[in-house]
């Protein structure tokens, strides 16, 4: 009868049937160790249990049994059919203390032990132990809140360990976007103010808060702004800034507005209306200083004086003096001196500086962004106040050949002896700009390079000991420098340069040449061929076409005379 089929039973000796469906004759016997979990601890340990006999059960660490006090029921006998069954019967304690039927296998449940964070929160269910994935809800009393308000046991994690495997609870509470994050550390019930500290996450990245709103509910009011530190700029001037933001949704950037260099600016984000939620100071970049101002000679001291720069655009880490001169008896002749000077420094010694000659001082602050822009001052030694500009009247060359794009160019040591023996630069420079010849003179320049030009270039390396002719553009290779070959129809400079470095300065006296490669001439004789051929072609178009105009004359004419006759 259908009365008399038993439950489905995934454990064969586990089973109760309920009295109504299968009806039960208990026998006086016992019951053997149940086969459960094999990771189940049964207290007494024995392979027979007497009827009402009650066993205590235990799991490995960090695991649970889903029923930890059982008892035996005995033998039930029940009809199944054409024949009868005797099952023992297992019952098991719950969690109201009562005995239930136990219909499943007792298996040993991965579970995290109820977390030992701050003793003020309130966790709902409340249990010494919870099965992985039990969600829990968090609470704490009146005028506090928890860091997170919902969380689940993850199960156990295994940290790296040199002797036996160490188990660890993983918790995870749900983020504000929804998402269950792994918590780091313990959870607290904190205060308002604490609270408030914790709404707003900001990440600054230059003068760029990227935030995001750790309490969605709590996140309304919330300004943020940036503001000139009153004493950052002193001396400097610096303008108030007007960067201003209402905060809304979950995420977002607050960028400041345009705000000067070498400055301090705090970023705050507060709730109104004065709760201060973050705040951080920030220091802007460097950038190249200003222009250097009252730039003097002592006539006393013959020293150049300058006015210290203040630091607002950047930390002034020294100065960068350019002095050039250049001799009124000999105006092919200059020397540039480039010295770095300390920090300190309002003034410099000039070089000696020779009669009638002119000068022109560049200076320039350093920071470290680089150096700023130059004050100019240029004066004679003849004692005029009026400032000349620097005449450049450079050697000439000879023997120019645009066919060959060379040009020989008579070379002598710019040092006297016994410092002569030094290695000269011959440099080209395709122009006779003056500012373009100082600056090559003063500069860096590389090998000869033809995607590069028409820049200045080193043609050659000379260790020049007495004069020599010197012709530039013959194509030839020496010292990692080509002499290569000028272009016609170009104006050129070359610059005998002599360099001496040292750590405080740097000197180059130059020597310069300059000529034009311009197209020769063709000679008239050499031409006569030419013109001779073209006369001759003329002429004989000339004849042929007097010669076509007479036979179309004398074809025309022939039908009338016949007419005639």
């Amino acid at each position: 009868m259908i009365a008399d089929i038993p439950p489905p039973t995934p454990v064969r000796d586990c089973h109760l049937p309920t009295p109504a469906k299968h009806p039960l004759s208990p026998l006086p016997e016992t019951c053997q160790r149940p086969s459960w979990d094999q990771r189940l601890q049964l207290a007494p340990h024995q392979e027979n249990y007497k009827k009402n006999e009650e066993v205590r059960l235990s799991c490995p660490e960090g695991f649970q049994p889903s029923f930890t006090e059982i008892k035996c029921l005995g033998k039930v006998q029940s009809s199944s059919h054409w024949y009868h069954v005797h099952r023992e019967v297992w019952l098991g304690r719950d969690i109201r203390r009562g005995w239930i039927p136990i219909w499943y296998s007792v298996v040993c449940i991965e579970t995290c032990q109820r977390p030992s964070w701050d003793q003020r929160l309130q966790l709902a269910p409340d249990q010494e132990n919870y099965k992985k994935n039990e969600e829990v809800r968090l609470s704490c009393p009146e005028g506090f809140q928890p860091s997170f308000t919902e969380i689940k046991c993850s199960g156990k994690v295994q940290p790296t360990s040199y002797g036996n495997p160490v188990y660890s609870d993983l918790w995870l509470g749900r983020d504000i976007m929804g998402d269950w994050i792994r918590i780091q550390s313990s959870v607290q019930c904190i205060g308002k103010g604490g609270i408030r500290r914790r709404m707003v996450l900001c990440r600054v990245r230059m003068l760029e808060c990227n935030w995001t709103c750790r309490l969605p509910d709590a996140c309304q009011q919330v300004r943020a702004r940036c503001r000139l530190e009153k004493n950052s700029s002193l001396p400097c001037e610096a303008e108030e800034v007007k960067g201003e933001e209402m905060l809304h949704g979950q995420e977002g950037t607050f960028t400041c507005p345009p705000l000067q260099p070498f400055t301090d600016y705090s970023i705050t984000i507060s709730l109104l209306p004065s709760t201060i939620l973050f705040t951080r100071l920030l220091r802007t970049k460097e950038t190249v200083p200003d222009k250097p101002e009252k730039l003097w000679l002592d006539p006393s001291t013959g020293s150049l004086r300058w006015k210290a720069l203040p630091s607002c655009k950047g930390e002034i880490i020294g100065y960068q003096l350019n002095v050039t001169a250049r001799s009124a008896q000999d105006g092919s002749f200059l020397e540039m001196e480039r010295l770095r000077l300390s920090s300190s420094a309002t003034e410099h010694p000039l070089p000696e500086r020779s009669p009638g000659s002119s000068y022109a001082v560049a200076m320039r602050g350093l920071t470290a962004a680089g150096a700023g822009a130059a004050s100019l001052w240029e004066f004679q030694t003849d004692g005029s106040d009026t400032p000349r500009p620097l005449d450049i009247s450079c050697r000439g060359v000879r023997d120019i050949s645009p066919s060959r794009g060379t040009a020989v160019l008579p070379l002598r040591p710019v040092a006297r002896p016994p410092a002569a023996a030094r290695e000269h630069q011959l440099i080209v420079v395709a122009t006779h700009n003056g500012t373009a010849v100082e600056g090559a003179c003063s500069g860096d320049p590389q090998p000869f390079n033809a995607s590069r030009q028409p820049g200045p270039y080193v043609a050659a390396a000379l260790n020049l000991t007495g004069p020599v002719d010197f012709v530039l553009g013959d194509g030839a290779h020496g010292q990692g420098y080509r002499n290569a070959a000028l272009r016609p129809g170009r104006d050129y400079t070359a610059l005998l340069r002599l360099v001496r470095r040292s750590q405080q300065a740097d000197k180059f006296t130059c020597v310069c040449y300059s000529f034009s490669l311009v197209q020769e001439p063709v000679p008239l004789l050499n031409r006569m061929p030419v013109v001779m051929a073209v006369v001759l072609v003329i002429v004989l178009l000339a004849l042929g076409i007097l010669l076509l105009f007479m036979l179309f004359r004398l074809v025309c004419a022939s039908p009338l005379l016949l007419s005639v006759r």
